[in-house]
């Protein structure tokens, strides 16, 4: 299974979002620090999730920070979060 496909099952089941798009773009940080020859490094995250009702930015990249924290210490090297409610 690619890395998107298991971030997507993750936030998913912790957040339980009306939408969500993985977007796995690691071919444009090519030779940056973190990438690695084959993609699963860098990825773009939108989400829209009830759960995001009421927080703050900090909160919310929290909630997803929480959700994902053993992928973010050992396989993603960088993740853009565009949040909402």
């Amino acid at each position: 299974m690619a890395t998107a496909d298991t971030i997507a099952q993750k936030l998913t089941a912790g957040l339980n979002p009306q939408e969500i798009d993985v977007q796995d773009v690691s071919h444009k940080h090519a030779g940056h620090a973190g990438w690695r020859e084959g993609g699963g490094t860098h990825f773009e995250v939108t989400i829209k999730a009830a759960a995001f009702a009421g927080k703050s930015r900090l909160q919310r990249h929290r909630m997803v920070n929480a959700v994902l924290a053993d992928d973010l210490a050992n396989s993603i090297h960088a993740l853009e979060m565009h949040l909402s409610d």
